[in-house]
């Protein structure tokens, strides 16, 4: 286990550290040497440890924290409900996350929306808020109706499809240049990130790994069914609850930062079980390590791929995805 664990933290620190000297352009490896800390600001950097610095590094850590979460909270709903096509976006939290930033987009055109709301920006700000109305949503059907977990992911799906609607409606009443942005943002990216959302989210996913950790023997428990978890002095309800709670929360927190990348807590987890087996002791670490080192890969080739431009790294992860699920499909079939 502990060698387990040293090959994960030298992988992820391996890929963090190496993969944005990768791209259209190769850095070399002297940037190492150019911080911008110690009292140095990035303007007194050379360009090539600018360009590393200021805008590969972050945006990497970044696509390594959102796809350690995506990963993570994809293994747990398909634990929970014992469904393979579940994902965090089944439940609902990414189309109401996107919902809230369509919003303040659209409102922006009435409205001068541009100070900052409690040190966050309007647009992840109203992302967040929209994830949180989805989950109440999701959690009021749930606490009152749906006291199964097949339920809840109906219900989840119903809430998604009724914010898609409402995502449509805005981007045909808006002009063309909102529309577009509209559109731009609902695919998903990691071109913008500063570092103070890199250490919210760094704490946020890391402290979801080590609670998931030491739920894991609750998680093989569910694992052999729903009575017989009660029957072994576990509430089932009551764990389905908290970690819906859990898994949306930090959806949440990452589609408002990133969009709504999709597919990713659809393929790690699926790819992790193939290589070491069910028993979630082992896939908690894997599938943090796995998600990180696939979406950091993923966001690499979307802006080399289109130079000078950048892809949206959700449609490689859709792209990737698509046929992915139809092979689940038929594997199931």
């Amino acid at each position: 286990m502990k060698k387990s664990v040293i090959g994960s933290i030298l992988l992820l620190l391996a890929v963090l550290v190496f993969l944005p000297l990768w791209g259209r352009t190769v850095l070399s490896p002297s940037v190492f040497r150019d911080w911008p800390f110690f009292g140095r600001e990035l303007s007194d950097l050379s360009p090539s440890a600018q360009i590393y610095w200021g805008e590969r590094f972050p945006r990497t850590l970044l696509s390594m924290i959102a796809g350690s979460g995506l990963a993570l909270a994809g293994l747990v709903l398909q634990a929970v409900f014992r469904n393979p096509l579940a994902t965090p976006y089944t439940l609902g939290i990414a189309s109401g996350a996107s919902f809230g930033a369509v919003l303040v987009l659209h409102l922006s055109s009435f409205f001068s929306i541009n100070a900052l709301i409690f040190g966050i920006s309007p647009v992840p700000f109203g992302a967040f808020c929209g994830s949180l109305l989805s989950m109440g949503i999701v959690y009021g059907l749930a606490g009152q109706r749906a006291r199964k977990g097949d339920q809840m992911l109906l219900a989840g799906v119903a809430v998604s499809f009724f914010f898609s609607s409402l995502i449509l409606c805005c981007q045909y009443i808006s002009d063309p240049s909102r529309t577009f942005q509209m559109i731009r943002w609902t695919m998903g990216g990691i071109e913008q990130c500063g570092y103070g959302s890199l250490a919210f989210l760094f704490f946020l996913v890391f402290g979801m790994g080590i609670v998931l950790f030491f739920l894991a023997r609750d998680l093989n428990l569910l694992l052999l069914g729903e009575e017989k978890a009660a029957a072994l002095g576990m509430d089932v309800h009551r764990f389905h609850l908290k970690m819906f709670f859990l898994t949306s929360l930090l959806v949440g927190a990452i589609v408002s930062v990133c969009g709504p990348i999709g597919f990713v807590g659809l393929m790690v987890p699926h790819l992790c079980r193939r290589m070491v087996g069910s028993d979630h002791r082992r896939l908690v670490p894997w599938t943090f390590t796995a998600g990180a080192v696939f979406l950091a890969v993923c966001f690499t080739l979307s802006r080399t791929i289109l130079f000078p431009g950048i892809l949206p790294v959700g449609l490689i992860t859709s792209l990737l995805g698509g046929p992915f699920f139809l092979w689940i499909l038929l594997k199931r079939k």
